[in-house]
């Protein structure tokens, strides 16, 4: 699941720099998603929240957007809200993920986050697309993500310091 210790070491910044949504922010979350997405949406830390509206608005930039992508950037680490980690534990658990070490509980609940936030995704009543995209954005991708929409939410999802110094080089 982790990236380099680069993309962890700007994940630590951005999730320690977040600010919660405005309202308008959450005014626009909103007209992306269903009433249900909505709900698993802001169930998340503020700072998780900040960064799936950071995920959408790359995807809005880019002009190659869709409804489906927009709601998969939303909802990609919804997942994560079931765990209950702080900044602390998520760097204990990006550690052990990386070291290859057996987890349990919290810790191996965020290492599965994609999967979590897949099924309560499915519940939701989520398409396809946005399903697999939470399920497998730390692996390969699967048959229902076309191939420049995997990209563009592989870009969206890096965390915005670690995109803007890879576009410098």
């Amino acid at each position: 699941m982790p990236g380099s210790f680069g993309h962890l070491t700007a994940r630590f910044f951005d999730y320690l720099g977040a600010r919660p949504l405005t309202e308008s922010d959450s005014q626009t979350v909103r007209s992306f998603l269903s009433a249900a997405e909505a709900r698993i949406f802001f169930e998340q830390s503020p700072r998780d929240q900040t960064h799936g509206f950071e995920a959408a608005l790359v995807v809005i930039a880019s002009g190659r957007q869709s409804e489906e992508t927009i709601r998969a950037a939303l909802l990609h680490d919804v997942g994560k809200r079931r765990t209950g980690l702080g900044v602390v534990g998520r760097v204990v658990a990006s550690l052990l993920i990386k070291a290859g070490l057996p987890m349990t509980g919290r810790m191996r609940d965020y290492r599965d986050h994609g999967a979590i936030g897949a099924v309560d995704l499915a519940d939701a009543g989520s398409p396809a697309m946005v399903v697999d995209f939470a399920r497998h954005h730390h692996g390969s991708r699967p048959d229902t993500v076309d191939e420049k929409d995997w990209n563009l939410l592989q870009d969206a999802d890096v965390p915005a310091k670690a995109r803007l110094a890879r576009r410098r080089r």
